[in-house]
């Protein structure tokens, strides 16, 4: 029987598969959470389009990265690229709009 932190992990995925199904985008989940089944890298968990997704569900995040008043969190390690968060519903409109 899988771990409940598996289980958290494939709602979590079928939940962005469903989401981001619904906002037309063409969305494959891999098998077992592996990117092999669907012929990419092990750490791929869904492709909606040609977006590889890896998908994390933690119970908390760092304070750091909650948006509070601002629409997106930019951060970087040094000597590494930047990172953006936002919203989910914000990247899936930002997306469709360039469909």
């Amino acid at each position: 029987m899988p771990s409940k932190s598996s289980r958290k992990g494939y709602a979590y995925e079928r939940e962005l598969l469903e989401q981001l199904t619904d906002e037309g985008f063409k969305c494959q989940r891999a098998w077992g959470s592996d990117g092999r089944s669907m012929g990419v890298e092990p750490d791929v968990d869904l492709i909606a389009d040609d977006i590889k997704i890896q998908a994390k569900r933690r119970k908390a995040i760092p304070k750091w990265l909650e948006l509070g008043n601002c629409d997106v969190v930019m951060f970087r390690g040094d000597h590494r690229e930047s990172f953006a968060v936002i919203p989910v519903k914000e990247y899936v409109r930002l997306l469709s709009a360039d469909k």
